[in-house]
């Protein structure tokens, strides 16, 4: 089982100098690629010497150096954000250029330490995988179901009711499934089934 990922509860933002150049990392969350794409495009400050950034959203991910050397800047701004278990993530890092060269390593220890830094000061949000899932259920137990649902995590989406019972489309994290369907097992004695639909 792989470790639980993060994202960020909000945006952040880091400064560091080192040989007087100065590197200014800004952080915020991305649902989508496009989203990282545009914040790239909204933060990035024209005036400095390189706006470097990298972006993981679920499996996908992608990085630019703009104008660094290969491999001294999207690459570690990338492995700064895996190191640190994020996802839905992006990061630019900003640099002025201060007037000593710094090296391939030194670049890589620049980006790559200015982005971590960002990440591991930033305040955190976990990500839980939901599953959205549907049931239908005679009205007797509904009141008793409802107020079980919390003890699990599910939040009703719609309910819709008919002739003999009520339809819920509930969601709740994936993990839960198997309780609810545990729990509606039981209270129907083995006759409502749960349906995922996402």
């Amino acid at each position: 089982m792989s470790a639980p990922r993060s994202t960020l509860a909000a945006p952040a933002e880091c400064a560091v100098e080192v040989r007087k150049s100065k590197f200014v990392a800004h952080a915020a969350t991305a649902a989508t690629t496009q989203a990282a794409l545009d914040y790239v495009d909204s933060i990035a400050d024209r005036t400095a010497t390189h706006n470097c950034w990298a972006y993981r959203v679920g499996a996908q991910y992608r990085f630019s150096d703009d104008g660094e050397p290969a491999g001294t800047a999207g690459k570690p701004i990338l492995q700064a954000i895996d190191g640190q278990g994020m996802d839905r993530v992006v990061v630019v890092v900003t640099r002025w250029f201060g007037g000593t060269k710094l090296g391939a390593g030194g670049l890589a220890r620049a980006y790559g330490g200015c982005a971590s830094e960002c990440l591991r000061t930033a305040t955190r949000a976990l990500l839980v995988e939901t599953a959205d899932v549907e049931f239908e259920l005679a009205f007797a137990l509904l009141p008793l179901v409802h107020a079980r649902l919390a003890d699990i995590d599910a939040a009703t989406l719609d309910e819709t009711f008919g002739r003999d019972g009520a339809t819920l489309r509930v969601r709740l994290p994936a993990a839960r499934v198997d309780a609810l369907r545990a729990l509606l097992a039981d209270v129907s004695r083995g006759r409502c089934q749960v349906r995922r639909i996402d």
